[in-house]
């Protein structure tokens, strides 16, 4: 398993995978025409604005196997006062799952975390519907510590969790 940073060339590849994993996990609060006809094209311009023009606080992963690319993450450090450095996405590939690589992915950006906002705690926002997420961030050592609500590209507003870790090296210590 090879992870690294991302760039502009992996745009479709994450664009697609975000895409697909709102598919198979967000059926029950987003829209299906939303889902089935929009959120490719939205991901897209999201991620053409992300690896286009990073913000300095910006850190992409992708990770890839034998077979091609696998998932990604990014996180950005220091971006909130109270809960420090957010991981805003965490997606990893069906036929990927299973393998460790998310925990992969997790402590990779952990360690970055760690060492360019060491003074800042870590955390997430997971949706209340993805229970799969939820127990994964839990089995990883995450705490509920608030929760607060989406406003989803398409208008709607869905619970979510908020999951921290006091100190990035909660996790990049796991590695």
């Amino acid at each position: 398993m090879d992870i690294r940073e991302a760039s502009l060339k992996d745009l479709s590849n994450i664009a697609r995978l975000h895409a697909q994993s709102w598919r198979e996990t967000y059926g029950d609060v987003l829209p299906a025409d939303y889902l089935n006809q929009q959120v490719f094209v939205e991901r897209t311009a999201v991620w053409t604005k992300r690896l286009m023009k990073p913000s300095s606080n910006q850190y992409v992963l992708i990770a890839e196997d034998n077979t091609g690319f696998c998932g990604f993450i990014c996180v950005y450090g220091g971006k909130h006062l109270k809960y420090g450095s957010i991981i805003d996405n965490l997606h990893v590939a069906k036929n990927c799952k299973g393998k460790g690589l998310g925990t992969k992915l997790l402590i990779a950006a952990a360690s970055w975390a760690f060492v360019n906002y060491k003074n800042d705690g870590l955390y997430l926002e997971v949706l209340a519907c993805n229970e799969q997420a939820i127990r994964f961030y839990k089995y990883h050592g995450g705490q509920n510590i608030d929760y607060g609500y989406w406003h989803t590209p398409c208008g709607n507003k869905v619970k979510e969790f908020i999951y921290g870790w006091e100190s990035p090296s909660e996790l990049a210590n796991l590695g």
